[in-house]
């Protein structure tokens, strides 16, 4: 039996791509869908900077190094902290 696909997705092909390489169902629709409005390049470029870590807080650049799984965080210095999550 051939594979249905669902009429709702504006770019079937994008869908199946981000599926393959683990988004999840829900965000895959969503971003081929846009994709399919308003061209993939404007889909692409859409999104937010992250600040620089020189404007976090010590506590939050220790938060971002354990949820990276990172060691030895607890008693790094600020531009020691910066530095391991920059390399790693």
């Amino acid at each position: 039996m051939p594979e249905q696909r669902n009429a709702s997705l504006k770019d079937p092909e994008l869908y199946e791509k981000l599926r393959a390489d683990g988004a999840s169902k829900e965000k895959a629709a969503r971003i081929s869908n846009a994709a399919a409005q308003k061209g993939r390049a404007t889909v692409g470029r859409k999104g937010g900077e992250s600040g620089s870590y020189e404007d976090w807080t010590v506590p939050e650049l220790k938060n971002r190094a354990k949820e990276l799984g990172l060691t030895g965080y607890s008693k790094k210095t600020k531009s020691d902290l910066i530095e391991s999550l920059r390399n790693h």
